[in-house]
């Protein structure tokens, strides 16, 4: 990431006392997190009080607003990210504690497990041993009466399932990356090999660092976000799915399927595609993946919000255009600001520029 020259800008990092939660990590593909002391320093000064994160994804960027005393709404299409929103931003105090991770790490003899991802996914993602670790623990968390529990402990799953995987995505079967006894030019072995628990007692400190209290009623919304039925809030954070100029979008339905599918795992075997080699879930691509769709779809999308501020996260070589977008946001607002910023994100072969759409 290129340095940020702005001297006076505060770094993110310094707001944190001891009473606000630790932001975790993440690698989630797009992430803001690298960038967020990028967007607090162009939001921070906006008369704002409450604030939607209509495409939520890790909620790091709702996490923020969250720390800076903001009411926050939360929303994601990918069900799996609700759960996220749930253990990072609606939840103000529930943790796990020792009792509730030792039910989730052992196998219970009253409860019984099912095998559907070692039967399914042999030799795709993970090991036989780790398929059936991810069978018992998948069914301990669904057997969880606290949902916020649940969430932190689904949190600390997900995050446990895409650091042992390349790339870590799951767009491809590509078991064998990690297995190969070869020379590599990228990844972590001894993360890939590095146990299951190991990786999950790890990230569930880190949720566990993350829960705070801020004083405001935050929640978190699973809906297709022109479904979202919320009352007006002051200020929407926009971060669509990106299209490239070239017209090659990013699916993250396709990058995260299988994560998806532990949250649907008795609906699982009906939803996966038999055709694919990844066995990845069924899904029609949306208009935030269809070049001939997006332009419609940010149109509804600034005209649904355009009570509000909207701040939209963006690159400069997107389709749309950013003076095709600052016009569309000129049709509801009479100030459109562009602010950008020189960021390269992981397994990206541009050098597009991040962008920062205010228009108030």
């Amino acid at each position: 990431m290129q340095s940020i020259k702005r001297q006076e800008a505060p770094l993110f990092e310094e707001a944190i006392t001891k009473n606000f939660g630790v932001l975790p990590s993440t690698r989630y593909q797009g992430s803001k997190y690298k960038i967020l002391e990028w967007i607090d320093y162009y939001t921070k000064d906006l008369s704002f009080d409450s604030v939607l994160d209509a495409f939520g994804g890790t909620g790091c960027v709702g996490y923020m607003f969250k720390r800076n005393g903001k009411q926050v709404i939360y929303n994601d299409y990918l069900r799996f990210n609700y759960y996220i929103g749930l253990a990072l931003i609606e939840n103000k105090n529930t943790t796990l504690n020792d009792h509730d991770l030792d039910f989730i790490l052992k196998k219970h003899h009253k409860i019984i497990y099912p095998s559907f991802v070692s039967e399914t996914f042999r030799d795709i993602y993970f090991t036989d041993e780790e398929n059936k670790w991810l069978d018992m623990v998948i069914t301990n968390i669904r057997n969880m009466d606290d949902q916020y529990k649940q969430a932190m402990a689904y949190y600390a799953l997900f995050q446990s399932c895409i650091i042992k995987r390349p790339y870590n995505l799951f767009h491809r079967k590509n078991l064998y990356i990690r297995m190969a006894e070869v020379e590599r030019s990228f990844g972590n072995k001894k993360t890939w090999d590095t146990p299951f628990e190991d990786h999950f007692l790890k990230f569930a400190r880190e949720a566990n660092d993350a829960v705070f209290d801020n004083s405001r009623e935050n929640k978190a919304f699973h809906s297709d976000t022109f479904d979202l039925d919320i009352p007006d809030v002051d200020l929407i954070y926009i971060d669509t799915p990106y299209i490239s100029a070239r017209g090659v979008g990013v699916n993250y339905f396709d990058f995260y399927h299988f994560l998806e599918g532990i949250i649907f795992y008795d609906e699982w075997p009906r939803l996966i595609d038999e055709k694919s080699k990844h066995k990845r879930i069924k899904n029609g691509k949306g208009e935030w993946c269809n070049r001939g769709e997006i332009h419609g779809a940010f149109e509804r999308l600034f005209n649904k919000f355009r009570k509000s501020m909207m701040v939209v996260s963006y690159r400069d070589d997107g389709t749309p255009t950013i003076p095709q977008l600052v016009n569309m946001l000129g049709k509801h607002k009479s100030t459109v600001e562009v602010k950008k910023l020189d960021y390269k994100y992981v397994l990206s072969n541009g050098n597009s520029k991040e962008v920062l759409i205010i228009a108030k």
